[in-house]
């Protein structure tokens, strides 16, 4: 008999994400088990729950979906995860707190569409936030330039080293701090593309110093709620041409995010040693994109 296809969701907050549960019954998985308040301590008799009822042979069947709001907490989640694992029983996992590896990817791949990033330069506002951080190390996989903008330099000058302890390469990234006068708009003009990772209802970008960004081919904003984190554009702006520059909103790279997050769950029972992170979501977003 063929075994049903379960999905265990561990979710760092105190209730586990009724999103992530509905769009992994929606990707066509038989159960959903859910756990909340996981921490990197609590992992490894989860783990091990799900390793040691089934065989090795239909181990396939079984995977793990991490989650939750905070997104460095998920990271250790999904890494004692994968260590709890060990031959020749492993279940496949993917990491994608708060959504921040599939937007990511989504909003990267959107703007790919129009502009070769190994050619170009970005800059990436709130750039020290998870989705921020995550869309510049896409962009310097890509071969390209990326400004890393936050409201304090020091924490952008953090945020490169970071990446770079993640193996982005260090002379691809510029940290740019707001807090210095005139730095973001001496930095516009020289752009291609701009991407806004803000919180929600904070703009981070005026229609005055969009108006620098004269070279710009093409603006995402990732934010949902008013007011909009790039001047001018709509939640729902999929590649919308203003003036020669191509606009995305939150929506407009949402239908994307959605069809990679789905997508990236379903490939998760093709085998039972895959680990899927903001990296392999890209490949699986450019698999959909030339479909």
């Amino acid at each position: 008999m063929t075994k049903p296809k379960i999905l265990i969701q561990l979710d760092t907050d105190h209730h586990a994400s009724v999103f992530d549960g509905v769009v992994a019954v929606d990707a066509g998985i038989d159960h959903l088990f859910q756990y909340s308040d996981v921490k990197p301590e609590t992992v490894r008799a989860l783990i091990h729950g799900a390793m040691f009822t089934r065989g090795p042979q239909d181990l396939h069947k079984t995977a793990v979906f991490v989650g939750g709001s905070d997104v460095e907490l998920g990271r250790q989640v999904a890494e004692a995860a994968r260590v709890a694992c060990f031959d020749p029983f492993r279940v496949s996992i993917v990491h994608d707190s708060n959504g921040s590896n599939s937007t990511a990817a989504a909003a990267v791949l959107s703007a790919s569409k129009h502009l070769d990033f190994s050619k170009s330069k970005s800059i990436v506002l709130a750039g020290t936030g998870a989705v921020g951080m995550t869309v510049a190390k896409l962009i310097v996989r890509l071969g390209g330039e990326v400004i890393v903008s936050s409201r304090k330099k020091q924490r952008s000058i953090e945020t490169c080293q970071e990446l770079v302890k993640q193996g982005s390469v260090e002379a691809k990234l510029i940290p740019l701090g707001t807090d210095e006068a005139g730095a973001l708009e001496g930095a516009l003009p020289n752009v291609q593309a701009i991407f806004g990772c803000g919180a929600a209802g904070i703009e981070l970008l005026t229609s005055s110093q969009l108006a620098l960004a004269a070279r710009a081919v093409v603006a995402v904003d990732l934010n949902a709620v008013p007011p909009a984190g790039i001047s001018k554009i709509q939640v729902t702006d999929n590649a919308t041409d203003r003036n020669g520059r191509l606009d995305y909103g939150a929506l407009g790279v949402g239908g994307l995010k959605m069809k990679i997050h789905k997508a990236a769950i379903r490939e998760l029972f093709q085998s039972n040693n895959l680990f899927i992170d903001a990296t392999r979501m890209m490949d699986i977003g450019r698999q959909i994109l030339n479909a």
